[in-house]
């Protein structure tokens, strides 16, 4: 090999690494292998007020829901409560005025004329029963919580009515061959105050405590029945036992009455104007939807009178206006008033008219001279 071909050998060798460098300069990027699909991004915590008016309306929505949820359950408690308290005062008023019935019948009893003994022992029997059925149907009925002790009044005054009612069947039977009332009539009497403490009772602890816990409860439309079993608190006096027992031991030895029986007319009274008529003499008087005559009747015997009638006629430019009222009970002596109300003047207004009162006579009365009487009237507007 000459020194020529020595010197190209080396120039080779002394070339490469500049071609190499010049390579590398020459080279693209690497790219590396794609990417597959993104991942979930991290969320981006949220800045200013927002975040504290979501949790503001969330906190408010929560809220309202558990006030609507504590009214919904109230309405829910109170719609329960009214109708527990309606369904007692439905079951109650049922009984009540079962029993306030049977009392008016046994005042018609004791103001019919010509009731026999017997009758009257067996009519105060069956009563007697009845009331006993109305104690079973009370004792039956669960009252509200409240109304527990109420309730028992309630069952008390009934059991005083089956008590007292049983009381005047015994008493009329022991003494039905007694020569005088003077002893029957106190223990009649002492029967007939069991009658009315019933009245007592039912009033004073059953319907007036129930309507003040109503009030309490705040429960309105709800209305506390009454059940008056005496008419009249003075037939259990026992004068009026004792006259009433005359009456009907009377009936039953032959129905003639004895000692001196008789009614009398004492007065008539223009209501509101309080003015009395006057027989022989104009009075004028007005009228008004209130216009009523109260009429005064007086029982001028020695004996009871029961169930007197009173008529009251006006006679008037076509057909004349008449009513009957009734005297449950009037003794010797006495002076009873009935009233006649909501009366028909229409047709009168401006004419004289004639207001004419009668007292029927009682059984064995003879002088009927005092029993009426007419009144000369001009009725007016205003």
């Amino acid at each position: 090999m000459t020194e020529r071909g020595s010197d190209i050998e080396f120039d080779f060798f002394d070339d490469e690494p500049a071609t190499e460098e010049a390579t590398q300069r020459r080279r693209m990027p690497r790219v590396g292998p794609p990417r597959g699909p993104e991942g979930p991004r991290r969320p981006t915590r949220p800045t200013g007020l927002t975040p504290l008016l979501r949790l503001l309306g969330l906190i408010a929505a929560a809220i309202l829901v558990v006030v609507l949820l504590v009214f919904w359950v109230q309405s829910c408690r109170d719609s329960g409560k009214r109708k527990s308290y309606e369904t007692y005062m439905t079951k109650v008023r049922a009984i009540a005025s079962n029993s306030e019935q049977t009392g008016k019948e046994l005042n018609d009893l004791l103001t019919t004329p010509g009731q026999k003994e017997t009758d009257v022992e067996t009519k105060l029997s069956s009563y007697a029963q009845q009331e006993a059925q109305n104690v079973t149907q009370a004792d039956a009925i669960a009252p509200p919580g409240a109304l527990r002790l109420e309730h028992q009044h309630l069952i008390e005054a009934l059991q005083f009515r089956v008590s007292g009612l049983r009381g005047l069947s015994d008493a009329f039977h022991r003494t039905a061959t007694a020569k005088n009332g003077d002893a029957a009539g106190p223990l009649l009497a002492a029967q007939a105050e069991r009658l009315v403490a019933s009245d007592v009772v039912y009033d004073d602890l059953f319907k007036d405590p129930v309507r003040a816990e109503l009030d309490k409860q705040s429960i309105t439309g709800l209305n506390v029945p009454d059940s008056n079993f005496v008419q009249n608190a003075d037939v259990a006096s026992a004068r009026s036992m004792t006259l009433t027992w005359q009456r009907v031991h009377g009936a039953s030895t032959g129905g003639t009455p004895t000692g001196l029986h008789g009614t009398g007319l004492v007065s008539v009274v223009a209501l509101p104007e309080n003015i009395t008529l006057q027989a022989g003499t104009d009075n004028k008087v007005t009228a008004s939807t209130n216009l009523a005559f109260q009429v005064s009747v007086q029982d001028t015997g020695d004996s009871q009178e029961v169930r007197v009638p009173v008529v009251l006629t006006i006679e008037k430019t076509g057909t004349p206006y008449t009513a009957t009222q009734y005297i449950g009970t009037i003794d010797p002596g006495q002076t009873k008033t009935v009233t006649f109300s909501k009366l028909d003047v229409t047709s009168a207004l401006g004419l004289r008219s004639t207001v004419k009162v009668q007292v029927t006579g009682v059984k064995g009365e003879t002088k009927l001279t005092n029993n009426s009487a007419s009144y000369p009237v001009f009725f007016s507007i205003g």
